[in-house]
Order: structure tokens, then sequence, then C-alpha cells
């Protein structure tokens, strides 16, 4: 009886810390993307001395004000974003950079920035639909409800990614910044699948990124990066790629595997098996593979040990469900048991799932 009112002492003092950071929990994000914005990480970085840079040297160079600038900056050392130190004469302290500020440089493309991606979340045609999250969980199955991006805006992402270039461009930043993290611990875990493959086809590739990586990683490999024609209208030109427009939906550039990354998510059971099956029709029947490169939901968490770099992955998974909530019409992050069921009614034979220690996991379904 002590015990069980001790946990609850416990629980109640955590709560009243807790709740807090659903109070004033944008503060996170907002100072996040004035350092981006500011470029912070940059100056930083390119500090010409090899002493830590003072307030006044970092508002001169980003030309901020200092009294304003001292603030974010305490609230980003307190994050953990950036180090305060002391300087070689004791005196006065400085900034520094962390793995984490780094991240956030927004002119870096190391395969670790994901700058571009914080400020296509951060903007306002991302935000807004999130205040309208409640009406589309109280909203019927096929209720009279809008999803939250559409009623916002009055169409789909994908509608106003064609009406709006600069929108569109911000979606291809985000999603190439994320595609140079993520896809080379693709080809390092998928290295043996990609022997005896002469084409492979991006479905959704954007600028290009995702295949240009492929193509360098195997260079017998001939690429094409496979996206709507406005898209495909400002896409990179890159050697052993090859630009081509259409629609998924009608059908794929016939090749020996297909690469979709962070597509399917976009789309409900439905449609998620028509692009299955367009994908598994592109590839041949004997060697075909498609190479799935998204989210796997955990399931029967309570029975599982699991470690904290997992459960912070494991996090970040369920974020993106809400992202697609938001986001998307129909969208979900799926378990591997609904992995499992648009896989089998695309009519795919079998399918492995390889980990790579990441948000996302290869899942590479065969023909036959």
């Amino acid at each position: 009886m002590e015990e069980c009112k001790r946990n609850l002492v416990d629980e109640e003092a955590k709560a009243s810390l807790d709740i807090w950071r659903y109070v004033f929990g944008f503060a996170d994000i907002a100072a996040a993307k004035c350092a981006i914005d500011l470029k912070i990480p940059e100056a930083i970085e390119n500090h010409p001395s090899s002493q830590p840079m003072t307030l006044a040297e970092l508002s001169s160079t980003v030309s901020a004000s200092p009294s304003h600038l001292r603030r974010i900056m305490r609230f980003l050392v307190h994050q953990g974003i950036f180090k305060e130190v002391p300087i070689k004469d004791g005196l006065t302290t400085g900034y520094t950079n962390t793995p984490l500020s780094r991240r956030m440089m927004i002119t870096k493309r190391d395969g670790k920035s994901l700058a571009p991606f914080v400020l296509f979340e951060t903007s306002h045609e991302m935000l807004a639909p999130w205040l309208r999250l409640s009406s589309v969980v109280s909203s019927p199955v096929n209720g009279s409800h809008p999803p939250p991006f559409d009623a916002v805006h009055n169409k789909d992402v994908w509608a106003l990614a064609e009406d709006n270039p600069c929108f569109s461009e911000m979606i291809n930043e985000a999603m190439a910044c994320d595609t140079r993290r993520v896809v080379p611990r693709v080809a390092r875990a998928c290295h043996d699948l990609f022997n005896g493959v002469a084409t492979v086809v991006d479905v959704g590739g954007g600028n290009g990124e995702a295949v240009g990586i492929l193509v360098k990683e195997f260079p017998w490999i001939k690429g094409f990066n496979f996206d709507l024609p406005h898209v495909i209208d400002v896409a990179q030109v890159l050697d052993g790629v090859e630009n081509v427009g259409g629609d998924m939906f009608d059908s794929i550039p016939k090749c020996d595997a297909v690469f979709i990354k962070w597509v399917l998510h976009d789309w409900g059971d439905k449609d998620c098996i028509k692009i299955l099956k367009n994908c598994k029709e592109a590839v041949p029947a004997n060697i075909g593979k498609v190479f799935i490169v998204e989210s796997v939901i955990r399931e029967n968490k309570k029975t599982m040990i699991v470690e904290e770099r997992d459960e912070k992955l494991e996090h970040v998974r369920l974020m993106l469900d809400m992202v697609m909530m938001a986001h998307t019409s129909t969208g979900k992050e799926r378990t591997l048991k609904e992995w499992d069921f648009v896989l089998n009614e695309a009519g795919f034979a079998r399918y492995e799932v390889r980990d790579i220690d990441d948000v996302q996991c290869v899942i590479i379904a065969y023909r036959s």
C-alpha cells in the first residue's frame, strides 16, 4: 500500500513538470528554426579564430540583436544544441557547435544535416494543418470533415506543390536531405541484392538524389528518376540517371528493380496496393524486386525489452504517423502486420525486412 502511494506521488510530481512540455513545447522547434534561419551553426563553424565565438562576434556575423541573440543562445545551450564554454582569458565565454547543431547547417550536404527538413515542417503550409488535427480524429470514417491539410489549403499537399513551385522545392529539399542520410545505409544493408540488377527506377524520386547515390554505389546500374512532370522539370541532371515524368498510379517504367522511399506511407491501403501492383508489374517475373524504404511500427511493446536508442527511434516513427494524419488524406505508418497485408494483396510472392538501425528499414518484396 505504501509503495502504491509513493508511486502515485512520484507520478503526480512528474506530471506537474511534464505538462509544461505541452504548454510551451513549440519553443524547441521555433528556436531551432531561428538558428537555421540565421545560419548560426555555420557562423560558429567558420569562425576564423580557434577560440569559441563570443556573443559580440556572433551577433555581428549573423546581423542579430545581441540582447535577443543572447536569449536564444541561452535557450539552445540549455537544450544541448550549442555549448557555451570559457574562452582562454577566463573572463568571457563563447559558443561552440555540437554534433546536433551541425545537423542544423542549411548549407551542409554531408548526409547528416536535416536543416531543410526542419524548415519544411516549420513552414506555414505544414504548421497550419496541425491545428485541425482534432477535427479529423473526431470525424466518423468517410465523414464530412476534410483532412486537416485540405481543410486549410482547399487542396491536398500534391496539388499545392504543383501550383506552388517554392513549396514543391521545399518538399524536394526536405526529402533529399533525408535521402543523403538514409540511402547509403540502404546500399550497405542490401549490397548483395543489387548484383545482377541493370536498371533501377526510383518511384517518387523527387530531385533524383536517391537514384544518384545508388548509381554511384553500383556503377553498373542505369538509374531512372520517376516522378510527376512538374517535379521532373526541375530535377537534377546526374550522370547515369535519366529523369522520367509520369504518374505511379498509371504505370511505372520497366526495370530490374524498383526503389520507393517514403512514398507508400502517404497513402491508405487501397492506393498503396495499387502503387505496389504497378511496382510489381514494372519488374521481371524471374528476378524482379522492389526496395521499399519505410518505417515499421513496433508491435507488442509491453512484452519487449527495448534499448534507449530503439525507444527514441520508435518515438520518431509514432510522430511520423501523426504527421501522416495531419498532412495526408489517408496516409499512415504501418506495423509489420499491416505491411504484410498490402504486400500480399499486391501479389508479391514473398518479402524480407532488413534493419538499417534507423527510423526507416528496408522491405524487399520479390515478384517470385
